[in-house]
């Protein structure tokens, strides 16, 4: 643990302890920590904060935690862990945001509750298909293939999209991964521009 950059391992061990206080204390633990529609009488504004440290089984954590140490390794070591924190929580903010945006569409007023770092994983993931797109990831499941990073940023841009759209009922957020992807290009976009602008100054 101690050779995995600052911001990292202490996002990861945040995800953990929530983990481990959610088995132990149970359901409480999702009416005070997990997204609830804004029009559901449970949504309190800490939410959009504590449901990306929240999860809803092991598998679940797993999977996060594994590709956010996968791809958000090289950026905290690229970026340095100011710029990767805030990137991070924008991402995760940016999901937030556009879920609840999407659910308040629907007319969803019912609480359920939302919870899970996904958002926040999916602007790392395409923050490294940026940064290092011709990079090989070797993909396993459904079936094993080698894709450069950008291609295999767009196959999963392109699933979310298609599952948000004809999901009836899966339970995934399918529009908080899209979200957390959409602020993760907005802000690379705008930091690109600034950076541009300094250098040409």
């Amino acid at each position: 643990m101690r050779n995995i950059p600052i911001v990292l391992r202490n996002i990861i061990i945040i995800n953990v302890i929530m983990f481990i206080a959610t088995l132990i204390i149970g359901d409480t633990m999702y009416l005070k920590f997990a997204l609830f529609p804004v029009d559901s009488g449970y949504f309190k504004i800490h939410q959009l904060v504590t449901h990306m440290f929240m999860h809803g089984g092991f598998f679940h954590i797993f999977f996060n935690m594994y590709s956010l140490f996968f791809f958000g390794i090289m950026l905290e070591q690229v970026w340095g862990p100011k710029k990767f924190l805030l990137y991070y929580m924008l991402t995760g903010l940016g999901a937030a945001a556009c879920h609840l945006g999407v659910m308040h569409l629907q007319g969803v007023t019912y609480p359920i509750p939302t919870v899970g770092a996904s958002g926040a994983v999916y602007g790392v993931l395409l923050a490294y298909g940026m940064l290092f797109p011709n990079n090989r990831i070797t993909m396993v499941f459904p079936i094993p293939i080698t894709l450069k990073a950008k291609w295999f940023v767009c196959i999963f841009g392109a699933i979310e999209l298609v599952c948000g759209v004809f999901d009836t009922g899966s339970g995934v957020a399918h529009f908080a991964h899209l979200g957390g992807m959409v602020f993760g290009l907005i802000l690379l976009l705008l930091w690109r521009k600034r950076d541009r602008m300094y250098t040409e100054y």
